[in-house]
């Protein structure tokens, strides 16, 4: 009864949330594919104007129910298409994915087979907030290059970003027999670089608004770059909330990047319920038509940016700082110019 109520609160303050902030920022545009492949949670960043983006998976997952009696296989495949539109900040998303599952009750000897959407959503998303857009932040410390690559406590100001969007259950649909054809669905999404190869994304989505049965849920996914930068690994836990199905979820996997427009990507997860229990496996590919152009910015503003979900392999030196060897010149190069000693920190 006190979960129920604590998610009703939470799910009112994220509404209040989507509908008060102000559009404050922009985000900056990368020159490598931002997926939101693997897993399930959403980058706080948008894909970028004029780019057009498809991240498709296909999915096989076991699930038995030990109250029910059964046990099920489902095979699915699930397609998310992105485009960036008017300015670097705004998206708009189709996501579906349909799947058959195939049931076996067991104390009947009887099966059953339902074939369906078991995803099919449209919405925008917008970024409220972009750290990085503060130009003091982006200038990298020319003097050492540890300070421009450990931890610091200003990397956990997050990027935020708010996604509004609808449902639609089309037909008989067996997963959501119930559910009216159009629900609402709203999503706040934060996104920290922790490190130059560390990435936290959180998202809290308030879905199906207005339905028998509304779903609260969260995600918590943390990202890391192998020393090939690449490949990259990320472990996500999802938790869900509702009258019609609760649970915690693990997942975790590899994405590799094959080009600057194209990345692959494996994962797997499961639960630690059994009613009922799950486990699944999944891959995917991401790709992009990259129509971008660039827009004339501010001087000012150094042209850094931040890493992208299961991206750090993909960000430029001066994302990050300058390299070893490009604060080695700057250093001969000031005692040249200044004919003086400086001390560094390496």
């Amino acid at each position: 009864m006190g979960q129920g109520i604590t998610w009703k609160l939470y799910g009112g303050i994220l509404l209040i949330l989507l509908l008060n902030t102000p559009f404050i920022a922009r985000s900056q545009y990368t020159e490598v594919i931002n997926s939101n492949r693997p897993g399930v949670s959403v980058s706080a960043y948008a894909v970028g104007r004029n780019v057009v983006q498809a991240e498709f998976g296909g999915y096989y997952e076991q699930r038995d129910h030990s109250d029910l009696l059964t046990d099920s296989n489902i095979i699915g495949g699930e397609l998310a298409l992105r485009y960036g539109l008017l300015f670097e900040s705004l998206e708009i998303i189709w996501e579906g994915s349909y799947q058959n599952q195939d049931i076996n009750y067991i104390a009947l000897d009887f099966n059953e087979s339902r074939t369906g959407f078991a995803d099919n959503r449209l919405g925008v998303k917008y970024l409220l907030f972009d750290p990085y857009k503060n130009p003091e932040r982006n200038k990298p410390n020319l003097r050492s290059w540890r300070a421009n690559n450990k931890f610091q406590w200003k990397n956990l100001i997050p990027a935020i970003s708010i996604y509004g969007g609808a449902n639609f259950v089309l037909g008989d649909n067996p997963f959501y027999p119930e559910d009216p054809t159009i629900s609402p669905r709203a999503l706040l999404a934060t996104q920290s670089q922790l490190t130059p190869k560390s990435v936290l994304i959180l998202n809290f989505i308030y879905d199906r608004i207005g339905t028998d049965f509304p779903e609260m849920s969260y995600v918590i996914s943390f990202s890391h770059a192998f020393r090939n930068p690449k490949w990259s690994a990320f472990i996500e836990n999802q938790g869900i909330d509702s009258d019609r199905y609760s649970d915690i979820l693990l997942r975790t996997g590899v994405s590799h990047l094959l080009n600057p427009n194209f990345q692959i990507d494996l994962s797997l997860g499961g639960n630690f319920k059994t009613s009922p229990s799950r486990y699944f496996a999944a891959f995917g590919l991401s790709y992009r038509l990259d129509f971008h152009q660039d827009q004339i910015i501010n001087k000012s503003q150094t042209p850094g940016g931040p890493i992208k979900k299961n991206s750090m392999k993909k960000n430029r030196s001066s994302e990050i700082g300058p390299s070893k060897k490009e604060i080695r010149n700057q250093r001969k190069k000031a005692k040249k110019n200044k004919k003086k000693k400086d001390d560094f920190d390496f």
